[in-house]
């Protein structure tokens, strides 16, 4: 089983649903996700686009990186934010770390977050089995 870690800023948006996601419909990764400086809470629309996709787990909380240490080495770190990537430019514990922009839709309507569902099924997960599978 492959490991991956999805970062983000905050870790309620973006990098819990690509985990949802990933684990999910991924088969042969384990996907995982924090966030460099943690909202403390995961946005209400992440949770109902995860749940709709019937990738929701009541264990999902927003982490920091510190917080997933334990499950390191990952096989591939992805950030999907540029602050992100500013502040983890070289994540230690992993053998590959790609960047994946995606737009931040906090607060934002519940169509902003399934643009993020359709673009990490379209065009990241290609981008995992490619990596990785």
């Amino acid at each position: 089983m492959k490991k991956v870690l999805i970062l983000c800023t905050g870790n309620s948006c973006r990098s819990i649903m690509a985990e949802g996601l990933i684990n999910r419909f991924l088969d042969g990764v384990e996907a995982f996700s924090a966030g460099s400086n943690p909202a403390g809470f995961v946005e209400a629309n992440s949770k109902k686009v995860l749940e709709k996709e019937g990738a929701w787990r009541d264990s999902f909380y927003s982490k920091s990186v510190d917080e997933v240490e334990g499950f390191a080495p990952f096989d591939l770190v992805i950030t999907v934010c540029d602050s992100a990537k500013e502040s983890c430019p070289n994540y230690p514990h992993t053998k590959k770390q790609l960047h994946f922009g995606i737009k931040d839709p906090a607060k934002k309507p519940l169509e902003e977050f399934e643009e993020v569902v359709k673009r990490v099924k379209l065009e990241l997960f290609p981008l995992i089995e490619q990596e990785l599978l």
